[in-house]
């Protein structure tokens, strides 16, 4: 009997185990698999991983050509994962590049730093960044996208040329990108904290909203059509500008575009 119990207990420690790592595969979700191509250069890719100390306030920049994805989770600590893409003449070439690149994780800043490049040669690193669900985050992309989900704080960023996403996020979030789409999905029954006020310059609003949300909703484009897939009582020309309180009311939700369309639906469950 204790063997049969000792044996129990020992299937059962292997299967959580197993349980925790594909949970964790499932949450590291950035890969090698969709790396540059370039029918001249040799392209090298690599993935490396360092766990921080929380901090109240984290700032990424992703840099010349890098992404950041920022995912709240529910421990105390923040766990950084770059991919370093180089590209060069030979393999060897680089692979050398990428071994040349740091990426600085101190004093609440994550960004990278590389060597002058030679002829032909290129490298970008992006980000996945796991962290508390409370932090105030300030994130920069040149030539990337933003995502950032399941965070609540002070959320500041800036994208040129890449999509934003924000999803199930709280708190007081603003920003902007210039070319890119906005998609936005809200969780709960309300804003939880002061706004939202995202804007992109080239690209469409997809927003989705839960059932019984209770906001104020604006939404607005220059150049572009507002497609509104349940019914709403509507302040202002809906082809071009939208002001409607949901519910009660609440904190403001707003998310607007200059050149593109907006859609806004109600969450699936």
């Amino acid at each position: 009997m204790q063997t049969s119990t000792r044996v129990a207990a020992l299937l059962g420690t292997v299967l959580c185990a197993a349980m925790f790592a594909r949970a964790q595969d499932k949450e590291r979700e950035m890969t090698c698999d969709d790396r540059w191509h370039d029918n001249d250069r040799i392209s090298h890719c690599e993935i490396n991983e360092v766990s921080l100390a929380a901090v109240r306030s984290l700032g990424v920049d992703g840099g010349m050509n890098g992404g950041v994805t920022v995912k709240g989770w529910d421990r105390n600590n923040i766990l950084v994962r770059a991919r370093v893409e180089t590209m060069a003449e030979s393999a060897g070439a680089a692979k050398s590049l990428a071994s040349q690149i740091i990426v600085h994780t101190s004093g609440g800043q994550i960004r990278a730093a590389g060597p002058q490049l030679s002829h032909r040669q290129s490298w970008s690193v992006s980000y996945e960044v796991f962290v508390p669900e409370k932090i105030d985050l300030t994130l920069k992309t040149h030539n990337g996208g933003i995502h950032i989900a399941d965070v609540q704080g002070e959320i500041d960023f800036d994208a040129l040329n890449g999509g934003v996403s924000l999803k199930r996020l709280a708190g007081n979030v603003h920003g902007h990108t210039t070319n890119g789409g906005l998609n936005v999905e809200l969780a709960g029954n309300r804003w939880n904290g002061a706004q939202l006020d995202a804007r992109t310059t080239n690209g469409g609003v997809s927003m989705s909203v839960p059932a019984d949300y209770s906001a104020r909703i604006e939404t607005g484009t220059v150049n572009g059509h507002i497609n509104v897939d349940f019914p709403v009582t509507v302040q202002g020309a809906l082809d071009r500008q939208l002001s409607v309180t949901l519910g009660s009311g609440g904190p403001l939700v707003r998310a607007v575009t200059t050149n593109g369309g907006v859609s806004i639906k109600r969450k699936s469950t």
